[in-house]
């Protein structure tokens, strides 16, 4: 088969790659029925991240199950599953507190940029939806298996309340399910951090109440000008650089909860500064395998549309330019059909 392979920076080829097969008795293997490029994928894509030689990627992820282990006792061939972005047993003490993606026989998925994929550990990983889906709702069952289980666990991990006021740092996918996420969880005001007209607007249609588009200490002043010199009680960090954790660390009301769940690049921490804010901190890889049976509940029954963040659609054969538009700010993100 062929799929998405990372040379170096800014070189990514669709070009042959094996076909997946079942390695071990606890794997399956899915035909993708739809995936798409991450955010975090720029990471490498942009050179912060090295490449020592050509890798498979991609972590995105549903379709239809063509084969399982001899292991496997919940997912069957035919069923139409979605996973996340570590596999996980699902079974494990750390598992069982809600947080998969330290589980302690972890694997990462790699190489989603495809028409196959192997999952290891499938019957902890993933979880089929309740019949086969209409064609519509594949964006959003996609957005599940990452930007939407990250946004939720922003939100869940930033003790998102009704009728309080939150703030998301980040206009990417992930910040703005993070607005979805909020609004879902009954925030009254939701302030959104976007110097961009189109990711504003979209934050609009999701939830946010307030646009800030100042950045810096600029950025902190305005938020604290819209809560009275208070700042926000839940702030969602959801870019992962020095600027945008300062910046949402700045805007916690003392007392308030602050979740940090972009990729740190580059970030470090003033523990004396901390000290005297008072300020909750959580945060992490987000445990998606905890939100999915909630997530993919609210997405069939049409009560959330989070595919709206998907802007560009492309074959699968066309992922370079997938990878160019998300890198030029072209797309907030491409969704790739095979």
């Amino acid at each position: 088969m062929q799929g998405a392979v990372i040379h170096g920076p800014r070189d990514v080829r669709f070009e042959e790659r094996p076909t997946p097969t079942i390695a071990l008795p606890t794997d399956a293997v899915i035909r993708m029925s739809a995936t798409c490029v991450c955010g975090s994928d720029l990471w490498p894509y942009r050179g912060a991240n090295a490449i020592k030689q050509p890798t498979p990627i991609g972590h995105e992820s549903c379709g239809i199950v063509e084969e399982v282990g001899s292991a496997v006792r919940t997912v069957k061939p035919g069923q139409f599953v979605i996973g996340s972005f570590f596999a996980s047993d699902n079974t494990c003490p750390h598992c069982k507190a809600g947080y998969q993606t330290s589980c302690q026989h972890r694997e990462l998925i790699a190489g989603a940029q495809a028409p196959m994929l192997r999952v290891p550990l499938a019957d902890g990983t993933l979880v089929p939806t309740p019949a086969m889906p209409s064609d519509d709702l594949l964006p959003s069952l996609l957005a599940a298996s990452d930007v939407l289980g990250t946004g939720w666990f922003a939100a869940d991990a930033a003790h998102v309340k009704p009728g309080k006021t939150v703030a998301v740092v980040g206009d990417g996918a992930v910040g703005l399910l993070a607005v979805l996420s909020a609004k879902q969880m009954g925030a009254e005001r939701i302030i959104a951090m976007s110097r961009h007209a189109s990711r504003q607007k979209l934050a609009r249609e999701l939830g946010a109440t307030d646009i800030v588009s100042e950045r810096g200490d600029e950025g902190v002043e305005h938020i604290k000008d819209l809560t009275n010199g208070i700042g926000a009680d839940s702030v969602l960090e959801c870019v992962g650089t020095q600027e945008s954790m300062t910046q949402a660390i700045g805007v916690t009301r003392p007392g308030g909860y602050m979740s940090y769940v972009g990729v740190p690049h580059g970030v470090s921490l003033d523990g004396g500064d901390l000290f005297f804010r008072h300020v909750y901190i959580h945060g992490g890889p987000a445990p998606v395998r905890r939100y999915l049976p909630k997530l993919i509940e609210l997405i069939w029954n049409r009560t959330i549309d989070p595919g709206k963040v998907f802007d560009l659609t492309l074959p699968l054969a066309k992922v370079a330019d997938a990878y160019r538009a998300m890198d030029e700010r072209r797309a907030i993100k491409a969704l790739l059909r095979p």
